[in-house]
């Protein structure tokens, strides 16, 4: 199922922490994507669908420096493949050492129109990155050439970024504190609850700096907790 703009927007509007404790009420535990920060945090949300590539282990007789005069070379082939919106997601086996990719490639894949780029591992030109307007997270930066030490070995498969698995069509998610990932299946409910979530903590965040205690109010076991809810959602337009 294709992710639709209704959903895309709702998405655009909460957080990653809220998205985990939803998933979380249906046990998945590990769809964040561990140890992965943003270059520089965005104003908006990135929102969009996987498309995956995958490194292994490089081996030095298949990976010297000519292997990228290959056009069909996976890492090269992903890059002009990779549809607009989507979310470019990098499994580089948590292995900074060596990049996933660089400016050059970032800078394709922005002017293609994809949303972001993920990787488990690390950027080369990470300032210049920096300063394009793509959504851009990884481990940490880094200089030397991909195929110092990562064999590209396909793309849209499924695939393991920073501990949690990302299947293509998946939804990733992105703000200032990290990466989730949200089954395709499961986008428009877990986004139309988060909607639900962030209206109540906004509610709870405003009670809890007019002074008024936590208890009976987060969680919600108090029931006039609710009813002051319902008039403040309706004094809000929410």
């Amino acid at each position: 199922m294709a992710l639709s703009d209704q959903t895309r927007a709702k998405l655009r509007g909460v957080s990653v922490a809220t998205l985990s404790t939803a998933l979380f009420k249906r046990g998945l535990r590990n769809q964040f994507i561990q140890d992965v920060r943003p270059l520089k945090a965005k104003k908006e949300v990135m929102v969009g669908e996987a498309y995956t590539l995958r490194y292994i282990p490089a081996r030095e007789d298949l990976n010297p420096i000519t292997v990228f005069n290959d056009r069909a070379h996976p890492q090269r082939k992903a890059i002009e493949d990779c549809p607009p919106g989507a979310v470019f997601v990098i499994d580089s086996r948590k292995d900074a050492r060596a990049a996933s990719a660089g400016a050059i490639l970032v800078s394709r894949l922005m002017v293609r129109g994809v949303e972001g780029i993920v990787t488990d591992g690390g950027f080369r030109d990470s300032p210049e990155i920096e300063a394009l307007s793509i959504h851009a997270y990884h481990a940490r930066p880094s200089s030397p050439t991909n195929i110092t030490l990562h064999h590209a070995i396909e793309a849209n498969v499924p695939i393991g970024c920073g501990d949690a698995p990302v299947f293509p069509g998946d939804v990733v998610v992105g703000d200032a504190e990290g990466v989730i990932v949200i089954p395709a299946h499961l986008a428009d409910e877990i986004a139309a609850e988060a909607v639900e979530m962030t209206a109540f903590e906004d509610f709870v965040t405003e009670k809890v700096l007019e002074g008024r205690s936590i208890l009976g109010l987060y969680p919600a076991t108090d029931p006039q907790t609710k009813v002051d809810f319902e008039v403040w959602r309706k004094s809000k337009g929410r």
